[in-house]
């Protein structure tokens, strides 16, 4: 199947997915990204349009190193939203994981989320 095709129907199945999971300001939505170098998430408040709070492996950790986009990483950085969450008085959220899987990463990143205090 060629490259375009591919991205096409991933765009298509990420919007179908919008179309049902909804974040509103007492339960925003968790949307993760992933790309081949970082892990993003946001909560998103979709009744205003507007990010509550973020985190990725884009901001440097305490002893001045990098995180990259692999299932270790994805445990720290669930651990820091769900702290960015709890920082803006977020308890409940929907998890919105852009049609990826529910394995690797992701549960990872779940995992380390609802350790912290998240609810999903």
């Amino acid at each position: 199947m060629r490259t375009q095709k591919k991205q096409q129907l991933r765009q298509l199945r990420v919007w179908r997915i919008r179309k049902k999971v909804t974040g509103t300001a007492e339960r925003p939505r968790m949307s993760v990204t992933f790309t081949g170098q970082h892990i993003y998430v946001q909560f998103v408040d979709d009744n205003q349009g507007a990010t509550i709070a973020a985190a990725s492996t884009r901001a440097k950790q305490a002893d001045g190193s990098q995180l990259s986009a692999n299932v270790k990483s994805a445990t720290l950085v669930g651990k820091a939203a769900a702290e960015a969450a709890k920082a803006k008085g977020i308890s409940a959220v929907v998890f919105d994981r852009r049609g990826a899987q529910f394995h690797g990463k992701v549960k990872a990143l779940a995992d380390a989320a609802r350790e912290a205090g998240l609810k999903f």
